[in-house]
């Protein structure tokens, strides 16, 4: 049992003892208020007078409810002193408010693990000010953490559904072993099917499985680490531009995604009507079509379809105003 559910098992013990002992008074003669008293005066002991003189049944009664009364009362004092001590009412109220904060939390990012790869997209997400939920089964590892947490074995739903998964915008699974993250991904696509869910894979022998799970994108941190290696020996100007774009963020400008949506005035329109750099500033440097086709540097007749993607580069104000000038 919880030690908030001990605290109020001994409190409604105490308070059948009090109304037991108060009925027994009335029973006895007594009235309303002096047969409260005498329980009170009974049960903790502290030995006043009688109120009335009492008789033999009233006393039987009497040293049946200190016997009962004390009792009950040790009890409660001790799982009160107990709580206070070890810290476990603290503990169980900061839970609640960390519960209560997460179901007020609304298209934030789920990660599964907090170890290496799972800081680094903590700190990469904290600094674009997304909402982050952490779950790892290591109290140790998630103590003093400034983001809400859920303590639990991810592999449960209901740890996930602890973590908000019904209100969440993505999950990250960056478990250590890549069947722990298969068995994530195939939960969360169970618990939501609309989630975008990115999964962490060791071994390249897993990626296809990881997609064939639900996992929407697939990340092998060495595979991508020993690509980047080779993009600086090759061309170190140009991968360091692009993370710089992408991770620096003491810079300005950034690279943005924004989708047309099926509501924008733009939807059956030429690229060139839209005017996009012209009306925001940003500079317009590729799109990705319907079908899944990226097309760099397209051309101005390319007509916009709900659902195409544009990839812009600018300032936070210079991609605000092309996100809005997109979709009003």
């Amino acid at each position: 049992m919880s030690p908030l559910g001990r605290i109020g098992r001994a409190l409604l013990a105490f308070a059948l003892v009090v109304v037991a002992g108060t009925a027994g008074y009335l029973i006895l003669g007594f009235g309303a208020e002096d047969a409260l008293y005498q329980t009170v005066t009974t049960i903790t002991t502290v030995g006043f007078r009688e109120v009335h003189p009492l008789t033999g049944v009233g006393q039987l009664f009497t040293m049946i409810l200190i016997l009962a009364g004390v009792g009950t009362a040790l009890y409660m004092f001790g799982v009160l002193l107990e709580a206070l001590i070890e810290g476990h009412l603290r503990q169980h109220m900061e839970r609640r408010r960390m519960d209560r904060r997460i179901s007020r939390m609304t298209g934030h990012i789920i990660i599964c693990g907090w170890g290496r790869v799972g800081t680094a997209s903590a700190q990469y997400l904290d600094t674009l000010g997304r909402e982050i939920v952490v779950i790892d089964r290591d109290p140790e590892r998630l103590r003093d953490l400034e983001h809400p947490t859920v303590i639990g074995d991810v592999t449960d739903d209901r740890t996930l559904e602890a973590a908000g998964i019904a209100k969440a915008h993505a999950l990250i699974s960056a478990l250590d072993t890549d069947a722990d993250n298969v068995y994530v991904t195939l939960s969360s696509r169970a618990l939501r099917p609309d989630l975008i869910i990115i999964a962490r894979a060791r071994n390249e022998g897993s990626m296809s499985k990881l997609m064939r799970a639900g996992a929407n994108r697939v990340v092998n941190p060495q595979l991508i680490g020993g690509r980047r290696m080779g993009s600086f020996a090759l061309q170190p100007h140009v991968a360091e531009f692009f993370d710089v774009v992408m991770h620096d963020d003491s810079l300005d400008y950034r690279m943005e995604e924004i989708t047309v949506d099926p509501t924008s005035p733009w939807v059956g329109h030429a690229l060139a009507q839209m005017r996009l750099q012209e009306t925001s500033g940003a500079l317009f440097l590729a799109i990705r079509a319907v079908s899944g086709q990226f097309i760099a540097n397209p051309a101005p007749n390319i007509y916009l379809e709900a659902g195409t993607i544009l990839i812009a580069l600018g300032t936070p104000d210079e991609l605000h105003a092309a996100r809005r000038h997109v979709n009003p």
